[in-house]
């Protein structure tokens, strides 16, 4: 066999190589935002990365050692909450803003037994930015005065 030819098929197996690793690695990356109605009604008999949102429960975080186990909900308007009893058994320290009322997001997969374990927790702060019930829409600011460079 000619050297050229042998070189050619060896660069195509390691681009063929390269593209299968990158292809299955975009698939795995790839994780979409799952709401607990949408992961109810998934098949979990073979268990596979998900990513699933809701409220952090109010006195629902418990911390034991390295494992922290706690519930999220989701409310729709007109129809009960729906809650998932989570376990975080990752590595990564919890973010500071994972507490009580605290908009989570889960990365990981659902057991058999109904309990989602996570190896990723993400968390933003509490509707903090959120207008209260019976205050105004949004707030009113006062026009700066104008100035004019030229004279100042």
């Amino acid at each position: 066999m000619k050297p050229a030819v042998k070189f050619g098929a060896l660069t195509v197996v390691i681009v063929a190589a390269l593209g299968w690793l990158a292809m299955d690695g975009i698939n795995q990356a790839a994780t979409y935002y799952v709401t607990i109605a949408e992961l109810d009604a998934m098949d979990h008999a073979a268990p596979k990365r998900i990513r699933v949102g809701g409220d952090v429960v109010p006195d629902s975080i418990v911390r034991n050692g390295d494992r922290v186990e706690f519930t999220i909900e989701q409310a729709e308007e007109g129809v009960p909450a729906r809650t998932l009893n989570v376990v975080y058994t990752g590595q990564d320290p919890l973010p500071d803003t994972f507490r009580d009322r605290a908009q989570a997001l889960c990365d990981g997969k659902m057991r058999t037994d109904g309990v989602f374990e996570a190896q990723k927790i993400q968390a933003k702060c509490a509707s903090k930015y959120e207008v209260k019930p019976g205050e105004g829409a949004s707030p009113t600011y006062e026009s700066a005065p104008a100035t004019n460079s030229a004279t100042d």
